[in-house]
């Protein structure tokens, strides 16, 4: 794989260092949003006023307040201690253009590992990458040159929020089960013949895997399970959850208060979460659990790696609301194709929606519809069985009078012949 360049180094020192501005400054972005309610009030009229007063309006926007101070505590944790890229100096790097849509992270570190034994020893490794440089974690820096994040930059952390609701809560049980459920059956399905004692020898890969649960599930079924991530957001998130949570229902937040709008009472509103709902240290003995950061085309498809040979090495792998994150699907085809080991199986669930559709970014976008997708995984060597459609929300409030349902393509898939062949 090649190294990153300096260039490449710096830019995304900067970016993480924007983000983790976005996470120190959610309190007080988020109570100056509420301020702006309160405005809103002392301009109606004063019968106006009266009224939502007696009706407890004005008392809701304080208990909105109190939550989103919950919420900063919370948020503040996940970056007390920001270990995932070493060394990197967040007081200094800042940039005034930072966005999740115009960086690109180029570490391929793994920031989180357990590697049970027999005597189920939990051991946590992070090793430096190339953000290391001997830099301490003062987040004082100076306030004019701290970066300002806008409301796209919060709309990450927010939907980092509902990320934690719909993987690590109870709550979020019933999107898990609709879309994660299929894909472990499909995989205890190919792998029946498999004993359970044995299922740790297999390799099976994630990607997209957002805060973790999903590679979480896999592995306390048994295989040895890699998570592969992006986004800044999600992987400080995911660190945070599977190497600093002790006990179940640790947390406590609020994900639901940032917008009043299709809410049906208070309650709905200002109803606490807690997570995790299972403890991430609970894996199997034998069984081998990381998450590794970067770009998905970075990591695995290198054609040399002599640290982590990536061809054929992939008894499974399992893609949920991805594929549509390609710039390129037909990259991602060929990665999977050429990684997926001999007898191996790919599972998908999800649906197109293209992420990089009418970017503001000048990068390329190719769309395709399902029918094209299909007719590519054929063309590239897959035969395409189980398919179906599941249909599924993501990230939504069960209690909101809106919601969006997917109907999402769920299939699994085997290599009939070897990349060379197919091209």
């Amino acid at each position: 794989m090649p190294q990153p360049s300096e260039s490449d180094i710096i830019e995304e020192q900067k970016h993480f260092a924007n983000v983790v501005a976005t996470f120190e400054q959610y309190g007080s972005y988020a109570l100056a949003a509420n301020n702006r309610r309160r405005r809103d009030l002392y301009s109606l009229a004063q019968d106006d006023q009266k009224l939502l007063d007696e009706i407890g309006w004005k008392d809701k926007l304080v208990d909105i307040d109190n939550a989103i101070v919950v919420n900063a505590r919370f948020v503040q944790q996940m970056i007390a201690e920001p270990a995932i890229f070493s060394d990197a100096d967040l007081a200094d790097e800042v940039d005034d253009d930072g966005g999740e849509e115009s960086s690109h992270p180029h570490s391929h570190q793994e920031l989180h590992s357990h590697t049970h034994g027999d005597t189920h020893g939990h051991t946590h490794s992070h090793p430096p990458g190339p953000l290391s440089r001997g830099h301490t974690h003062d987040h004082g820096g100076t306030q004019m040159n701290r970066y300002r994040p806008n409301d796209f930059d919060m709309d990450k952390l927010r939907s980092t929020l509902k990320q934690f609701v719909r993987d690590w809560s109870e709550e979020g049980k019933v999107e898990r089960d609709a879309c994660y459920q299929p894909m472990k059956d499909a995989l205890l399905n190919h792998f029946a013949a498999v004993p359970e004692g044995e299922r740790s020898k297999l390799r099976v890969l994630v990607p997209g895997a957002g805060l973790g649960r999903l590679a979480y599930d896999v592995a306390r079924l048994g295989f040895s399970c890699q998570g592969n991530e992006f986004s800044h957001y999600m992987l400080l998130s995911s660190f945070f959850i599977l190497n600093r949570t002790e006990s179940l229902h640790q947390h406590t937040f609020y994900p639901h208060v940032h917008s009043l709008s299709n809410i049906p009472d208070r309650a709905a509103l200002l109803r606490p979460v807690t997570i995790p709902d299972a403890l991430p240290s609970d894996i199997p003995g034998g069984v081998n659990f990381s998450l590794v950061a970067g770009d998905f085309e970075e990591v695995y498809g290198s054609e040399n790696d002599d640290s982590e040979p990536q061809a054929g090495q992939w008894d499974a792998i399992l893609t949920c609301f991805f594929i549509d994150t390609a710039k390129n699907v037909i990259n991602y085809l060929r990665i999977i194709h050429k990684i997926l080991a001999p007898g191996g199986v790919w599972i998908n669930l999800g649906p197109l929606l293209w992420h990089w559709e009418n970017n503001t970014t000048n990068d390329p976008s190719i769309e395709l519809d399902l029918e094209e997708v299909k007719t590519l995984c054929e063309k590239l060597g897959f035969k395409l069985e189980n398919e179906r459609t599941i249909e599924t929300s993501y990230t939504s409030n069960a209690q909101s009078m809106l919601g969006y349902v997917y109907r999402a393509s769920f299939w699994t898939a085997t290599k009939v012949k070897d990349k060379e062949e197919a091209t």
